[in-house]
């Protein structure tokens, strides 16, 4: 286990990444982006709603959200929005963090969604799937092969 497994909020990730965003493109305002703010909020309303729609399939399996307690999970669930996800929330969250880098309107600040992504993949995914699999074993296994880990 590496240190910085689960040891970072999500959230609080989508956010420091935000601001980093917003800094390089300050920095670097070129090569600039034309992109509407209508279609920027519209990405960030997916995003919104791809972190509320799997909160509520939790709370109806009576499982914990705490992602970074993954071993405190009480049921594996694979219905509803995760029947095309594993991973939802942060595929909500990459959409809010993407959506708000379009209404910057820089295309540097649209570099900091994959280093999103590839540090939600490695340091939470990873480890949460670990841990699911050791806790649901071949309900887990048979989830990885059906659904995508993002989309």
């Amino acid at each position: 286990m590496h240190l910085l497994e689960t040891r970072i909020p999500p959230p609080l990730l989508m956010l420091l990444s935000g601001v980093l965003g917003y800094l390089m493109g300050r920095a670097w305002p070129w090569p600039a982006l034309a992109v509407p703010a209508w279609v920027a909020a519209l990405v960030v309303l997916a995003g919104l709603a791809l972190n509320l729609l799997p909160k509520l399939a939790f709370r109806r399996a009576r499982t914990s959200v705490n992602p970074l307690r993954p071993a405190a999970a009480t049921a594996l669930v694979t219905g509803g929005i995760y029947r095309y996800s594993r991973n939802p929330m942060y595929l909500g969250q990459a959409l809010v963090l993407l959506g708000a880098m379009l209404w910057l309107g820089s295309a540097a600040a649209l570099l900091v969604v994959p280093l999103f992504v590839g540090w939600i993949t490695r340091f939470q995914i990873v480890p949460e799937e670990r841990v699911l699999s050791a806790r649901f074993g071949a309900d887990h296994a048979a989830f990885r092969r059906e659904v995508r880990r993002w989309l």
